[in-house]
This record gives structure tokens, C-alpha cells and sequence, in this order.
């Protein structure tokens, strides 16, 4: 039994989430215990880290290496390519948007509450948003690859944008080929099922957070 520690809104819980779903695996998905942040938690993932899974007694607690690990351990359907410049390819584009698109957009969240919002950082952080965007149109450009491991993340962070971006005025425009990437990508079962449901999350907590 596949055991998935997660929280709804959380942007890298559905990222594997994806995974799970593209693989046509089935799995329970649990709270941390204790709640997210708790010593309860870190009893059992050490860096407190969210997503967690658990499966024949290994517990992994980073989407990369859980979504790496369930690629290695349930490889049909596959979601690399052949070959090794295309896998380090698809792997690129997943590190690109974990280790540089995603992290400009989290620098937005203590923001999103307007009691606390400095239109000075919001400004900021939608130029670099934008920049980021800009540099994944061009690692886009070359869309030759099948649905991967390195489009998990992206569509999940590209709601997040459209849904601050009224909130926040960020203004953001999506360079054509990653438009183009996005509609292909966005087509598929797993990311159009998780999508469905994440965008309700998304909302509801975007209500709240900005009441």
C-alpha cells in the first residue's frame, strides 16, 4: 500500500499526486501527523518536509526523489523518455521549475493576505516571475518529448499564477511555447483529473487566505 503524507493546497503534494495518477496507482492519502510543522511529524519525517511517502517500509519525504522512486519501482507506464540526453532533457525541465520557477512564486505567499502585502516585493516578484517564465518558453521551444516526469510540477504552479495573478496584480503573459506546452500537457488524464480538483483547493484557500 502506497501511504501519501499531504495537505490539499500544497503545490508539491499535488505534483506527485500526479505521478500517482499517471501511473494508475492507487494509494491513501493521510494528513501529517500531528499537523504539518508538528514534533509528531518529525518523529517520523525528520525534516518535516510535505510530500511524504511511505511504501514497503521506505519513507521518502521530497517529490523529486518520491516521483524518481515511483518512475524506478512502477516503470509501465513510463514517464521518461529514451535515451539519455532526452531523459536528462525531461529532467532539466523538472529541476527548472523546482529549483527556479517555483521558488519565485512561493516568495509571493506571505503576501497574498493584504494586511501583510508590500506592493514593493509583489512588484519584484512578478518581474521575476516573469523572467523565469520567459526562460521557460525558451527551454520549451524544443517540445519533443512525450508527458514526463518534468511536466509533474509545472501545470500545478501555472494555476497558482493565474489564480494570484487578479489577486496580486502580477500581469504575467505566458510566452507561446509554453502557451503551447501548456494546452498538450494540461490534455492529459492525470493532470486534467488532479487540476479538477486542485483548482477547488486553490480557491477556497485563496478565499480565506485573503478575506
Amino acid at each position: 500500500m502506497l501511504t501519501l503524507y499531504a495537505i490539499p493546497p500544497s503545490l508539491y503534494c499535488a505534483k506527485v499526486r500526479i505521478a500517482l495518477r499517471a501511473k494508475g496507482l492507487k494509494w491513501r492519502e493521510l494528513p501529517p501527523p500531528g499537523g504539518y510543522g508538528s514534533a509528531e511529524y518529525r518523529r517520523l519525517v525528520p525534516s518535516g518536509n510535505l510530500p511524504a511517502l511511505l511504501h514497503d517500509g521506505l519513507l521518502l519525504a521530497d517529490s523529486e526523489a518520491i516521483v524518481e522512486y515511483l518512475e524506478e519501482r512502477f516503470p509501465d507506464p513510463p514517464l521518461m523518455p529514451d535515451g539519455p540526453a532526452a531523459r536528462a532533457r525531461m529532467r532539466e525541465r523538472g529541476r527548472f521549475h523546482d529549483t527556479r520557477l517555483e521558488p519565485e512564486l512561493r516568495k509571493l505567499f506571505p503576501h497574498i493576505a493584504p494586511a501583510a502585502r508590500d506592493a514593493g516585493v509583489v512588484a519584484t516578484q512578478a518581474a521575476a516571475l516573469q523572467a523565469r517564465l520567459t526562460q521557460l518558453g525558451a527551454l520549451l521551444e524544443q517540445d519533443d518529448m512525450p508527458f514526463g516526469l518534468g511536466d509533474l510540477g509545472l501545470p500545478v504552479t501555472l494555476a497558482w499564477l493565474d489564480a494570484l495573478g487578479p489577486v496580486l496584480g502580477l500581469g504575467l503573459t505566458l510566452p507561446d511555447p509554453v502557451t503551447s506546452w501548456r494546452a498538450r500537457v494540461e490534455a492529459e488524464p492525470p493532470v486534467s483529473a488532479e487540476l479538477f480538483s486542485y483548482r477547488v483547493i486553490l480557491d477556497a484557500w485563496l478565499a480565506k487566505a485573503t478575506a
